[in-house]
């Protein structure tokens, strides 16, 4: 359905009012405690002092003056944060009140002003199978904003899932160390499964990226009435079902968990923290469980 610009800026409102009211309160302090020292700048030298690392000695300067001296860093008190973002057709599925695509918006947005607060950049990537839009990190309020009016507005040319074109153009687009959140269901193409791996250790040897999946119940799990038609968001293949069939209903299950399980490992294989968030679930307490983690 194609949004009215009208209809785009009354959403983009009702999603700020309730996700800057979130970050205000709860994540602007738990962030930084989450994220801080990730990078590390140069300061200054100085003399060698018993128990400093021999790897932080600058040998020029030692060479010149003759005594040995160790670089100094600080903290960068500036981060960037990326959201990479899936804006694929399967997003827009929902069988409570909230669609993935309405709960991926609000904690992207939740996350973006959390940054914001602290003073970071936030820049986003929104991708189908392919990357459909870069939007390159900036701080403040209005910047915040167009980032949300794209993940409520834009519509994507991609109609399937490829995970790993947006962390190959992430390492591509962006040299310096990133906190990077993945913001999708995790329902990738098969063709795309192996380019992913490659793609995740890449990229997290890079960059500090968390992943955070959202589903709805009816992924994993479904009810007892009688015989329905569904349709594959991506493929566009229909299929009926008989889910009053117990072995349908696990068949439906197992299938979910299959694939599940298998980007679980994947993701922990290459250390990178995960949250799963139903859609009608509160996200705020799975973000918190997953910033004290760290």
């Amino acid at each position: 359905m194609q949004l009215t610009e009208n209809e785009i800026l009354r959403r983009v409102r009702r999603v700020e009012i309730k996700t800057r009211g979130l970050s205000d309160e709860i994540f602007a302090g738990k962030y930084h405690t989450a994220f801080r020292g990730r990078g590390m700048s140069f300061s200054e030298v100085r003399e060698y002092r018993v128990g400093d690392d021999v790897r932080d000695i600058d040998w020029n300067v030692t060479a010149r003056s003759e005594r040995t001296h160790v670089k100094v860093y600080e903290e960068e008190r500036e981060l960037t944060m990326m959201l990479i973002v899936d804006m694929s057709p399967s997003r827009m599925f929902g069988s409570k009140e909230l669609t993935k695509k309405n709960v991926i918006t609000e904690i992207a947005a939740t996350l973006a002003f959390s940054a914001s607060k602290n003073n970071d950049k936030v820049g986003c990537i929104l991708f189908s199978d392919r990357v459909e839009k870069f939007i390159p990190p900036k701080k403040g309020r209005s910047h915040i904003l167009t980032i949300i009016r794209e993940l409520v507005g834009f519509q994507p040319t991609g109609t399937s899932t490829a995970l790993s074109e947006p962390l190959r153009y992430l390492v591509g687009v962006n040299k310096k160390r990133t906190t990077t959140f993945i913001l999708s269901d995790f329902i990738n193409s098969e063709s795309d499964n192996l380019k992913l791996e490659d793609a995740l250790k890449i990229a997290s040897s890079k960059h500090d990226i968390m992943a955070i999946e959202v589903f709805d119940e009816r992924d994993k799990e479904l009810p007892n009435v009688g015989i329905i038609e569904v349709r594959d968001a991506e493929t566009g293949r229909r299929e009926w079902l008989d889910t009053s069939s117990r072995r349908v209903r696990e068949y439906w299950a197992e299938s979910y968990n299959r694939q599940h399980e298998a980007t679980q490992a994947l993701l922990r294989h290459n250390r990178i923290d995960q949250a799963s968030i139903a859609t009608d679930a509160d996200y705020v307490a799975e973000l918190i469980k997953m910033f004290k983690q760290r």
